[in-house]
């Protein structure tokens, strides 16, 4: 049976002292599961359907239009009138909280876009009849599963990078500094904007792009640590005994160097999705029509006239940069040598 380590019970229970920092991770777990599952809350599809003693799944599958009485062998459309009639005759259909995706134009609208707040609309919709409430809902999931793992590939760079500077120092640790001075003094937004004026931006080019600039966050810290602990008296003696180096480096020494980098990891995930938002905030971002905060920004900055459309987007936004803020300085001191080492 796994246990944890008194060293570890003494970082979680000091982590859970933090009720400022604890309940901000409470949260943010439950606004990122909910995110996860967004086409659960906010679709335009039924949940399920019961039409003729069969049931149905429209959320997960396709089913033709002719399926439902239909006269085309096309995607069914649940919001048509003539669908969900049948359906409502001959069955029943369970629909997710918010009737509509990110990308559903509500083309029954009886007043101009962007609509303001209404019983079908809970926060109106943005300047293309789109519910905006559904939009923040899949925008929120991209934006932290982008940042997630902008933080993760680039921490693992990061990691790499500092320790192999650090252990073996000379030559190695001089030429890798000089090269990230030199790659930190390059103008990152700048070249961003440019590179996604060339090519089409996407998902996973995105990434990648930022990953070429966002890896030395976490060189400084690891490269002080390995420094600091080649030199300690159970390193050396690894040493003479002939055990590999990686070995020495990723068994002995990282775990004690990776105190120091955990903390900074949620404020690297914070950077990362301010990074995104302003990309899309200034249309140079994730490919248009896709749900992204940073464009919210930009229709709440465009259409002035209705405040519903920004008011959304910072809330969410701010509320989002600030429980990991406050996740991260819970980290930060409950991994703090000192404080765990009184208790």
């Amino acid at each position: 049976m796994f246990k944890f380590s008194p060293l570890t019970l003494r970082r979680l229970r000091l982590f859970r002292q933090n009720r400022r920092g604890f309940w901000s991770l409470v949260l943010f777990a439950i606004l990122l599961s909910c995110s996860l599952g967004a086409e659960f809350l906010a679709n335009d599809r039924p949940l399920f359907v019961w039409y003729e003693g069969q049931a149905f799944f429209p959320v997960v599958q396709d089913y033709a239009e002719t399926t439902f009485g239909g006269d085309f062998d096309a995607p069914a459309d649940f919001r048509d009138p003539y669908i969900a009639k049948n359906i409502k005759e001959k069955g029943f259909a369970l629909w997710p909280l918010i009737h509509f995706a990110d990308d559903t134009i509500d083309y029954s609208l009886t007043v101009p876009v962007p609509a303001p707040p209404s019983v079908h609309h809970w926060l109106g919709t943005d300047d293309q009849g789109r519910d905006l409430l559904a939009r923040l809902i899949y925008g929120f999931r991209i934006s932290v599963l982008f940042g997630l793992l902008l933080t993760l590939f680039s921490s693992v760079v990061g990691i790499c990078a500092g320790a192999i500077q650090g252990y073996y120092g000379g030559k190695v640790d001089l030429v890798t500094q000089r090269f990230m001075e030199i790659w930190s003094g390059m103008p990152v937004l700048y070249l961003l904007i440019i590179l996604s004026d060339m090519i089409q931006p996407g998902f996973w080019w995105l990434l990648g792009i930022m990953l070429l600039f966002g890896w030395m966050s976490l060189v400084g810290v690891v490269r002080a640590e390995f420094l600091r602990g080649r030199n300690l008296d159970y390193v050396r003696a690894a040493r003479a005994l002939g055990i590999r180096d990686r070995t020495i480096m990723f068994r002995h020494i990282l775990p004690n160097a990776m105190v120091a980098g955990l903390t900074f990891l949620p404020f690297l995930l914070n950077g990362a999705i301010g990074t995104l938002t302003s990309l899309d905030f200034l249309g140079f971002g994730m490919p248009a029509g896709s749900p992204s905060l940073g464009e919210l920004l930009a229709q709440g900055k465009a259409n002035l006239h209705a405040p519903w459309i920004g008011l959304s987007a910072f809330c969410v936004l701010s509320l989002l940069l600030t429980l990991l803020v406050f996740i991260g300085e819970a980290a930060r001191d409950a991994l703090d040598p000192n404080r765990s080492s009184s208790l």
